[in-house]
């Protein structure tokens, strides 16, 4: 039985093309039902027992729910922790270690935290890599709040400076990342899984084509990174004789089912190649700056008809899970290299909602805002000095918004935050836990 509920009055991003619409908007059973004007509850299809409400959107934006490809829950506790390094001291130096101390209980809390945080700037699904360990508690957790998740046990069976705790025996790392699919692998759930081998540093020849036949065979997504920095790029040249995606194409992971977060650094050899397979690129541009990584040929791969979406990576390497900054700082970058006229608004716009929905392979689903999607949406107010006049409302969303202008959320026709209150979850619990999990963290890895 489904609750109606009816959005009314609002400036509305319809289409994939995000035309501007003056509009109501029904919801029911979790979808979009009818876009319209003066639009009201259709009594002839409510039972006993149905809850109807109304949200008045009037002087707010809706728009789709933004969606990140490239974060990692299990690192929200670490925020400021791992500062000015660049990426594999900030690995071996601070994350392995820290990742290695979780508990299931650390992971819990780190998850919420990172879910309150990406609710709250108007994220409503996100593709994430956990660390080896615990992986099940952050599954239980996300799926606690209602939030849209894809989740990927990172998978590391080989690497310098790995921690014994997450070093993995290769079989020990698959059966546990294929009991995990049996459970939530389920396409009709909020919460789903994803292979997630960390990137071909850590991980073996073996599993990588391990995970490649299994990716297929199952149709699972498969979330990883590739090309990030210089030096990754050359430790994997002197491994395997290949440059990154030339190696990762060679072991069977390219393809529309898989997703590489960053490709800072390619040849173009390896653009034609993300192109001709269809492979997703997740662009992190803050996590790119602060890891001094680089900038992603973002607008090469654009041109190519690569897919390209955006992620905000992890709070140790940002520090803040929002989006808002990753569409502003994504069309910024590419005017450096490439014009002023260089990825604009819209695009940016794109990459974090209908760009995103490909990637997870939910673009008939997700994305935008239309008659039998899923009602994934978020209200924005753009009436403040800093969004105002917003005579160009996409414009002023990429450009001048922030997280902190986002009112509403809602996911799967589920209102998880109205008035800036969440609804799923204790944000004041969640936030003193989670410095109570940081100091014990701390300890264990003696810091």
């Amino acid at each position: 039985m489904s609750d109606f509920l009816l959005i009314k009055n609002g400036t509305c991003l319809i289409g994939e093309e995000a035309e501007v619409q003056n509009c109501d908007i029904l919801i029911g059973d979790g979808q979009v039902l009818e876009i319209g004007d003066s639009l009201s509850f259709p009594t002839f299809k409510m039972s006993s027992g149905q809850a109807v409400s109304t949200i008045n959107a009037t002087g707010m934006l809706v728009c789709p729910g933004f969606i990140q490809t490239h974060v990692h829950l299990c690192q929200t506790l670490f925020r400021g922790s791992a500062d000015d390094l660049e990426l594999l001291d900030w690995l071996r130096k601070r994350i392995w270690p820290l990742e290695a101390a979780h508990t299931p209980q650390s992971l819990t809390i780190s998850a919420l935290l990172a879910v309150a945080e990406m609710i709250k700037g108007g994220t409503t699904a996100a593709l994430t890599m956990e660390t080896v360990n615990h992986t099940e508690a952050v599954f239980e957790a996300v799926q606690r709040t209602g939030f849209r998740a894809f989740i990927g046990k990172c998978m590391m069976d080989v690497g310098d400076g790995v921690p014994e705790a997450l070093k993995e025996r290769t079989k020990e790392s698959l059966d546990e990342s294929l009991r995990l699919m049996k459970r939530w692998n389920n396409r009709e759930s909020l919460v789903q899984f994803c292979f997630a081998p960390r990137f071909a540093v850590s991980c073996s020849h073996e599993l990588l084509q391990e995970v490649a036949r299994l990716a297929l065979e199952n149709s699972v997504l498969v979330h990883t990174h590739a090309s990030e920095n210089l030096r990754e790029v050359e430790l994997v040249l002197n491994r395997t004789g290949m440059r990154n995606v030339d190696y990762l194409h060679s072991v069977g992971l390219t393809g529309n089912h898989v997703a590489l977060a960053h490709c800072v650094h390619l040849s173009e050899e390896e653009k034609q190649l993300l192109a001709a397979t269809k492979t997703h690129v997740l662009h992190c541009p803050s996590s790119n700056l602060k890891l001094a990584s680089g900038i992603a040929p973002v607008c090469d791969l654009l041109k190519r008809g690569v897919n390209v979406s955006l992620g905000a990576d992890g709070a140790p390497c940002n520090n803040r899970l929002d989006i808002f900054t990753e569409m502003r700082l994504a069309a910024l970058l590419q005017k450096v290299s490439n014009g002023s006229e260089a990825l604009p608004a819209k695009v940016a716009f794109k990459m974090a909602t209908i760009a995103g929905a490909r990637t997870l392979g939910m673009e008939k689903q997700l994305g935008s805002i239309e008659v039998g999607k899923k009602a994934d949406l978020v209200l924005i107010k753009l009436n403040k000095p800093h969004t105002t006049p917003a005579s160009d409302v996409i414009s002023t969303l990429v450009y001048s918004a922030t997280a902190s202008d986002v009112d509403t959320v809602i996911v799967n026709g589920r209102v998880l935050m109205q008035g800036r209150q969440l609804f799923s979850i204790d944000e004041e619990k969640v936030v003193n836990l989670a410095k109570s999990e940081f100091k014990q963290l701390c300890a264990r890895v003696g810091l």
